[in-house]
Formats: C-alpha cells, structure tokens, sequence
C-alpha cells in the first residue's frame, strides 16, 4: 500500500500545481492516472472510471479553496461573477454527477477522453474567444453555470476548461478569468462530489475504503499534496510563461488519456 500512497501524492502534487496555475481543477491529470491506478490495483472495472471521477472532484474541494485563496490576494477574483453564476453552477453539478453515476465505465471514459481531447488540442492551438460581450443577465448566468457545472462533474473538472473561455469572451481578463474560474470551481467541486457521494451509496457497489464513489486512501494523500502546491501554480500564473505551459500541459494530457484509453479498453 506504501507504494500506492507515494503515488497518490506525487499525483497530488502535479495536479495542485497546475490547478493554481491554469485554473483548471487538476482533474484532468488525476482522473486518467486514479484510473490507471485502481485498475492496477484490481478493482472493479465497472467502477474504474466512476471512482476516479468521484475521487477527483472531491480532491477539488480542498484544491479549489488553495487556490482561490492565493488569486484572491492577487486580487484577481471578480466575486459578484462567482456569486451570480453559482446558483446554475450547484444544480448542473449534482444533476451532471448523478447522470455520470448510472453510466457504464466504458461510455464514461470515452467521454472523458473525447471532451479532454478537444481542451487539450484547444489549449496547443492557443485558441481564445475573442472578446466581443459583457455578461450576461442573472437568467443567463443560471444557464450557463447548469451548462458549465453538468460537463464540469462528467469529466471531473473544476470548470476552468469552460469557465475561462466564457469570461474572457465576456471581455474579463486572462489573468481575472483563471482567478475567478479558480473561485468557481469551489461550488462545482462540492457540488460534484455530494452528487457522486450519493450515486456510489444509493446505487452502487464501491471497493472497501470508499465512500460512495470516493476513494478515501487516494483523496487523503492528494489532497495533502495540492494544497501545498496550488499556491505555488497560482504564484507562478503571474509570473510564468502561461501559453507555453499550457502547450506542455496538453501535451502530458493527451498522452495521459492514450495510456487510459489503453488500458481500459485493451
């Protein structure tokens, strides 16, 4: 079990880092590796990719809050957008991960892996909205957070994929937009997790040492691990060449979803 704790939290690490750097909830590197990790360990593969969703999210919660701390003394959160668009946000997630729950593993992962894809090729295309709106009305926020919470709980992500392309269209700043996608990704990770909590204890069958689909041992030791490191991402967000870091970001992403696709399928 050693061995798989370290694992855990080197994975912790890696995902905190680049959480508080790009604003994107680290789910995108810890889903695919937790289910590479709970395949190799036995568990059951109709559970693989509900159990690294659900383990992810719930590890957001606690990254979410390190790194919306850190943006926040940049003083790059807009909380009037967080306090608007959270109301959707919180219904799509629990609906999202509710969905997510009844869906077979293999449907899930290729979701996961055709969504992650496109953010990934997205992020080394540099593709950015062009600024041409302003917010929309309370109305408007309400949908867009059901939309941007429902994907946000059936990839396992804190939202930043979605959350910061539609505020930098809306005319926020780069920099603004991460900090408050960072913010955001609060209610969508608590959200998530009630949502996939709930799915695991109601209709299905976790390994020991889970908690609907929440795997404790893995959420403890990368929860540990990027608390410590998000703020050091967000540090480095104002200081670092971003673009290019998003380049290599996606780079390890799609690797990361081809060595998953591998081993769940073949």
């Amino acid at each position: 079990m050693n061995e798989w704790m370290l694992g855990y939290l080197l994975l912790g690490a890696v995902a905190g880092f680049f959480a508080g750097l790009l604003g994107v909830g680290g789910g995108a590197i810890m889903v695919p590796v937790l289910a590479l990790m709970f395949s190799a360990q036995g568990f059951p593969k109709e559970h693989l990719m509900h159990l690294a969703l659900g383990t992810s999210m719930a590890a957001i919660v606690f990254t979410s809050i390190s790194s919306l701390r850190a943006h926040h003394r940049h003083g790059a959160v807009h909380w009037n957008i967080v306090r608007t668009i959270t109301p959707g946000i919180l219904v799509g997630t629990f609906a999202g991960a509710q969905l997510a729950s009844v869906m077979p593993t293999r449907p899930l992962a290729i979701f996961f892996v055709v969504f992650m894809s496109y953010v990934s090729f997205q992020m080394l295309a540099n593709i950015k909205p062009k600024p041409s709106r302003q917010l929309p009305g309370a109305l408007g926020m309400f949908g867009v957070g059901s939309g941007i919470g429902a994907l946000s709980a059936l990839v396992a992500i804190g939202g930043g994929s979605l959350t910061v392309p539609f505020l930098t269209w809306c005319n926020i700043k780069m920099h603004h937009a991460i900090g408050t996608s960072a913010a955001v990704g609060f209610p969508i990770a608590v959200a998530g997790s009630l949502g996939y909590m709930v799915g695991g204890v109601v209709g299905g069958d976790p390994p020991a040492g889970s908690f609907g689909y929440i795997y404790l041992p893995a959420l403890a030791a990368c929860v540990v691990a990027s608390m410590l490191t998000a703020p050091l991402g967000a540090k480095a967000a104002h200081g670092l060449p971003v673009a290019v870091l998003k380049k290599i970001f996606a780079g390890v992403i799609l690797l990361l979803l081809a060595k998953m696709v591998h081993g769940l399928f073949f």
